[in-house]
């Protein structure tokens, strides 16, 4: 999905956030939605492991 907007769609959509949040917000937006995505991330792996786990007893 990421890889069809390619570069220009990239710069456009930042300069979009820029213009919404304006500069001192933007760091504090991409904190929130990298520890969102780690949250995601463990909370998936966590249930591919206990899914394994329960598959091998």
């Amino acid at each position: 999905m990421l890889s069809s907007i390619g570069f220009p769609g990239l710069i456009l959509i930042l300069i979009t956030a820029l213009v919404i949040f304006g500069p001192s917000k933007l760091p504090e937006i991409g904190k929130a939605v990298g520890s969102s995505l780690r949250e995601f991330k463990k909370a998936t792996n966590d249930m591919m492991n206990d899914n394994k786990d329960e598959s091998s007893k």
